[in-house]
């Protein structure tokens, strides 16, 4: 069916008179809203740098638990091997983390935000790849979207703007690889404390040999347990009060790095020749390759320091990379790699067999501390990134609690904590040794990079309009790394390494079913919509009365009147006094200030007291409470009638409305019909406000193929009976919810 295309509401009193929507107006008044620490005076940024260590560097920072132990489970069969992969672990650290992510990735951000959906939607921004067609042109008022059209710069951003949005393909391509994406960092999240929390406990066996595989494992479950049980305290109390420890922790094994170049072989500092890597791959050939599995995980929670960026700066985490993690883990690995040219027999158990006698205790304990540090911080990305993901409406519906007061993109949600701590725990009872885990781990870190490397790649071309030269090389030299690096790690594919893969599936074929059936419902309420203009005739077909107080109806339909109205006012035939069609939209932004939430529109003529309103949030932004939400609400409404009556002008008499000297008057009586109205609402507020919901439920249609009926009847229904309805996602309480069925058949 044709759609109406609704104009602007403008309301023109002369030729010389116009006016837009009062929200455009107000978005053209409103600053820029920054990330976290976006801007301030060195003192602040030297602060953010030193919290931001305790917060995403922990898991890279214990990865020379494991390392070496992963790199050569087999042993070291030539000390000049040693030298190789410390070199090809140097110059991981340098190429991939450092000049990949902290000179270049980090400048993608969206508003101060990263992470793989934060790119997502900075192209979605620039380009309509979104298979929900819910774009409005006040969107892009909004002071945060802040876009330049790519055609009046580049053609090539032009052509690759068209491509992606004509091809449906493109679209789903770019859709698939952001919730593998999610998946993967869902799946690191699960294997961070499973290897980090089993390889410090580990440790304890230099001092009790006696202690089992069994018995250590079982050490950790606790540990495990502990760190999933305050998670519900959220990253602001978990994290930040962690700085200090991993501070220590760095101080430590930088200092006991310095120690074992000393005392074992300061000409290990040759390693930092990169004609080394060379050499070993010569020596070992295919065995080489196999073990770029193990080196890989010295840059494990790489992704974590891009995705934590909205708590942060640029320059803070720079600041603290190059001047803190690369110098200490650096250390570490050549002071380990120094005692393993004297001991190459240790090399199953390096980091703690390279420590002088006294410092062990001190060392173990901080470590335990690190290792679940390190958990934390992952798990913290994948709370932020998979809430970012049920706002494009890819996920199922689940309760988000955000955390923290200061940081908005702090969330916890119950259901995948609960989940993902089982899994782990799991985890860590079926595998036992950090060897399998680590070859699980490499997967989920890689394809996290190579992901990236894509979506940053569109970026430079869409967005940022770099010279072609720099895209190439950028694109060539980082996926050719990380496609070697992801080659070697499925050779590994039978010992743990299909782990994350049947994890990502599971996880993306809910994501795609719960997508999927969200998109196809949009698409069936678009082709079933009220029109606009027949409102008023459906009233007085079912004579519909109008009852006392507020009422608010959800649709996430923001083009019309959704049919579950229809529905309404054929076996209910009352609305109340005044009734507003409410929409829920996540923009492709992290925030939306407050004074640009709403949308509204008239619907009908002004006395039926009829809107449409379209509330928005960014990605990152929690919704507000039902009494908060209700209050703030009906002072925007205010607001907009207040806006629109204001410029219904007076027409002076023997005036010629036509004179460049003409102004118009606002009329008494447009005062005095807005002071009504505002009293009105008040009044009507005051007598309830009710919330009233489509429990929609959806059907595959009688032709449908088998699998299509698999999915929508059985698969989607089981989700959406297992888990948050929407009015508990929207915080609304029972008594003032009203749910309408429908059958939808798709």
């Amino acid at each position: 069916m044709s759609l109406e295309v609704e104009k602007p509401l403008f309301i023109e009193t002369t030729k010389r008179l116009e006016r837009q929507d009062s929200l455009i107006g107000d978005a053209e008044k409103v600053s820029n809203i920054k990330g976290h620490g976006s801007e301030g005076n060195w003192t602040q940024v030297l602060h953010l740098a030193f919290q931001s260590i305790g917060i995403i560097y922990g898991d890279v920072g214990t990865s020379p638990l494991y390392c070496y132990s992963s790199t050569f489970p087999n042993g070291v069969k030539d000390k000049d091997d040693i030298l190789g992969v410390l070199s090809l672990i140097l110059y991981t650290l340098i190429l991939l983390p450092m000049i990949k992510y902290v000179f270049i990735v980090l400048y993608a951000d969206d508003n101060g935000d990263g992470g793989t959906f934060a790119l997502y939607s900075l192209i979605s921004r620039y380009s309509k790849i979104r298979l929900i067609p819910n774009q409005q042109a006040e969107d892009s008022m909004v002071s945060n979207y802040s876009i330049e059209s790519p055609s009046l710069s580049l053609k090539r951003a032009q052509w690759l703007k068209e491509k992606l949005e004509s091809s449906k393909a493109a679209k789903i391509g770019l859709f698939t690889i952001t919730i593998l994406g999610t998946s993967m960092v869902m799946g690191d999240g699960t294997l961070t404390p499973a290897i980090s929390v089993l390889s410090a406990v580990s440790g304890i066996k230099e001092k009790v040999p006696s202690l089992t595989e069994t018995q250590i494992v079982w050490i950790s479950v606790p540990i495990l347990f502990m760190l999933f049980s305050v998670q519900r305290f959220g990253t602001d109390k978990v994290g930040y009060s962690f700085a200090p420890i991993i501070s220590v922790w760095f101080v430590l094994i930088a200092g006991i790095g310095i120690y074992n170049i000393v005392v074992y072989e300061i000409t290990i500092l040759r390693a930092f020749n990169p004609m080394h890597i060379l050499y070993y791959f010569g020596r070992n050939g295919k065995e080489a390759w196999i073990s770029l599995g193990g080196a890989i995980l010295c840059v494990t929670g790489t992704e974590g320091m891009y995705a934590d960026l909205g708590h942060f700066n640029i320059t803070a985490i720079q600041i603290s990379f190059n001047g803190v993690l690369f110098p200490s883990v650096a250390l570490c690995y050549m002071g380990q790699a120094a005692y393993l040219r004297k001991f190459p027999e240790n090399v199953a158990d390096t980091f703690y067999r390279s420590l002088p006698a006294p410092m062990f205790w001190p060392t173990f304990t901080v470590a335990i501390l690190s290792a679940i540090i390190a958990s934390q911080a992952m798990l913290s990305g994948a709370f932020a990134i998979l809430s970012k993901a049920l706002s494009l409406g890819c996920f199922p519906r689940v309760r988000v609690i955000h955390t923290s007061k200061h940081h908005q993109g702090q969330v916890y949600i119950p259901e995948v904590n609960f989940l993902m701590g089982l899994a782990s725990v799991i985890i860590t009872i079926t595998f036992r040794t950090t060897t399998e885990i680590g070859n699980a781990y490499g997967i989920c870190v890689v394809t996290v990079f190579s992901i990236t490397t894509h979506l940053m790649t569109i970026v430079m071309l869409l967005v940022w309009k770099k010279n072609i030269i720099f895209i190439l090389l950028f694109y060539v030299v980082f996926s050719s790394i990380e496609w070697i690096y992801l080659s070697s790690i499925l050779s590994k594919f039978i010992q743990g390494g299909y782990l994350p893969f049947c994890f990502a599936l599971v996880l993306m074929a809910l994501m795609v079913t719960w997508h999927y059936v969200h998109v196809m419902k949009y698409w069936y309420e678009l082709d079933h919509i009220v029109p606009i203009d027949e409102v008023t005739a459906l009233l007085e077909k079912h004579n519909v009365q109008r009852i006392p107080g507020v009422g608010i109806l959800y649709s996430e339909l923001v083009q019309g009147i959704p049919p579950v109205f229809l529905r309404l006012v054929e076996k209910i035939p009352s609305v109340h006094s005044i009734f507003l069609f409410m929409s829920i939209k996540h923009l492709p932004i992290p925030h939306v200030a407050p004074v640009e939430r709403f949308v509204f529109r008239q619907v009908g003529p002004r006395e039926h007291r009829m809107f449409r309103c379209v509330a928005r949030y960014g990605y990152s932004d929690g919704v507000e409470d039902s009494g908060q939400f209700a209050r703030f609400l009906a002072e925007r409404l205010k607001m907009f009638i207040e806006d629109e009556n204001a410029f219904a002008v007076e027409k002076p008499e023997n005036e010629d409305t036509d004179s460049p000297n003409h102004v118009g008057r606002i009329s008494s009586y447009s005062l005095q019909t807005i002071e009504e109205e505002k009293q009105l609402i008040d009044a009507e507020m005051k007598r309830g406000v009710v919330y009233l919901m489509g429990s929609a439920n959806v059907i595959a249609g009688p032709e449908s193929p088998t699998l299509k009926v698999v999915v929508v009847d059985y698969v989607y229904s089981f989700l959406r009976r297992n888990l948050a309805e929407g009015h508990k996602v929207l915080s609304i309480p029972k008594d003032q919810l009203l749910k309408v069925g429908i059958t939808y058949e798709i």
